[in-house]
């Protein structure tokens, strides 16, 4: 069984569509990060689309979620910065201390790292700290404070 992930379309907003953000510009997308799906964010979402070979419809789901994750690990930065960055800001939104925030700055480092590994472990998945299609999936499906 394949997993379901969350729709995202033109007036969805939160953590996941800024996700989606961030995965676009990681794709090479010009983008706001925001947290806010516009028209802008569906205009790229539907150039992303076609360059992928996948249905045109302007709304990230089943099929476009696959297909924009990047998977991104320990020692990750520059080219695939925006997608740790995503995880970066994913994680923040589940940190409770500000003092404990990390910083999104698009380096999968050491913090970020601890970070995902406890994340996986709280989620109940394969815990290696590798943000692959299954902890992306969870990150955007489960609501930040679980």
């Amino acid at each position: 069984m394949s997993a379901t992930w969350p729709l995202q379309k033109n007036g969805s907003s939160g953590e996941p569509a800024q996700t989606v953000q961030y995965l676009l510009r990681a794709h090479g997308y010009s983008v706001t990060v925001d947290g806010v799906f516009g028209p802008a964010t569906e205009a790229a979402v539907r150039a992303f689309q076609s360059s992928a070979g996948i249905v045109v419809d302007g709304a990230v789901g089943d099929q476009s979620w696959p297909a924009l994750i990047i998977t991104v690990r320990d020692g990750d930065r520059s080219e695939k910065g925006d997608a740790v960055r995503a995880v970066q800001d994913q994680a923040n939104a589940r940190i409770s201390d500000p003092g404990n925030f990390l910083p999104v700055d698009g380096v999968f480092g050491r913090r970020t790292d601890a970070w995902v590994r406890g994340f996986q472990q709280h989620a109940g998945i394969t815990v290696d700290g590798i943000v692959g299609p299954t902890t992306w999936n969870r990150l955007v499906k489960d609501e930040p404070g679980n």
